[in-house]
């Protein structure tokens, strides 16, 4: 290995020992799924190895580049009150949906209905927004306005959701096992942050480490974002693509 990519390697590790990615939780909540990713044990803690944290998350973002090369949707899950703001964040950076709130039965499995839910609540959107809402009575607009906040509620992140996603990336995939479910059932790959009491077995891109710190999971959502930019990088854009077809 090069002295750079050496001090690179370095550089991260740190890096993730600043955050806090190594914490897990107590042993007695310990998945055996996680056992090959964890180093020993500090103050009854269970401690992830950094190294394989890391492997880990450069298969992540190798994966997410080449959906992002595919143009691929992902759906950012993540209802935890320490995930919220960096998944929104996150998402709308890339213009991608998210549920950062209860998931919603259905959301993937009876997504025709879910689709339908979340068009309502565009369309109600948009006739508030043009001043159309104008020609109902006060009492009428006033149920309107519950509506589109009921279903803002629990729609307002998935409006980029215009087809099923290429996969999810979950924070916390013990919390958010329904939705680990509903993709398992449609085999749509999953990225997750995951801590010791995850069972892995169901993920197809685990990345092992502390799924609860805020610094942690802001490191990990950023980094799965500059992967999705990065690939979107390489996608050629439609002269380029013109370009190529000619030459051919």
């Amino acid at each position: 290995m090069k002295l750079a990519e050496t001090k690179n390697e370095t550089g991260i590790l740190d890096k993730l020992f600043e955050i806090g990615a190594h914490f897990g939780l107590v042993k007695s909540r310990r998945h055996p799924s996680t056992k090959p990713y964890l180093f020993g044990v500090k103050n009854k803690v269970e401690i992830f190895n950094l190294e394989k944290t890391k492997s880990s998350l450069d298969s992540a973002k190798e994966f997410v580049e080449g959906v992002a090369k595919e143009r691929g949707v992902i759906l950012f899950v993540g209802g935890k009150s320490e995930a919220k703001e960096a998944l929104r964040a996150g998402a709308e950076r890339i213009k991608m949906p998210y549920v950062a709130g209860r998931w919603l039965g259905g959301t993937l499995t009876n997504f025709s209905e879910i689709r339908k839910r979340i068009s309502k609540l565009e369309s109600l959107v948009s006739q508030k927004e043009k001043g159309e809402l104008v020609k109902y009575t006060k009492k009428e607009r006033l149920l309107i306005d519950r509506e589109i906040e009921y279903l803002g509620r629990f729609f307002g992140g998935l409006s980029y959701l215009t087809r099923l996603p290429k996969t999810l990336f979950i924070i916390d995939s013990r919390r958010e096992k329904n939705a680990v479910l509903e993709a398992v059932k449609l085999n749509i790959p999953i990225v997750s942050l995951s801590s010791s009491d995850c069972d892995l077995s169901f993920i197809d891109y685990p990345i092992p480490a502390n799924d609860a710190g805020m610094a942690s999971i802001k490191y990990f959502v950023d980094e799965i974002v500059s992967a999705y930019e990065n690939g979107l990088k390489m996608v050629p854009t439609a002269k380029e693509e013109t370009k190529e077809k000619n030459v051919v």
